[in-house]
């Protein structure tokens, strides 16, 4: 758990900072950084479940593997 409340720290930190230089205004850093992250955990979820379906279309399909002569 400590390990993901630093990552977290970290990601906000850097949301905000990005944020804060390219528009120089605190309020919008601040959100952008509240936003962000909220967006990436669902974009995240919708990532695995597409991995997750490759991973089992691969698990089915048959190995067309080759021999190499040596």
């Amino acid at each position: 758990m400590l390990k993901t409340m630093t990552f977290a720290i970290t990601h906000f930190t850097v949301a905000f900072t990005v944020a804060y230089v390219l528009t120089g205004d605190i309020i919008l850093g601040s959100l952008i950084a509240m936003v962000e992250p909220a967006i990436n955990t669902v974009a995240y979820f919708f990532h695995e479940k597409i991995w997750a379906r490759r991973a089992r279309r691969h698990q089915h399909a048959p190995n067309h593997t080759t021999a190499t002569a040596a």
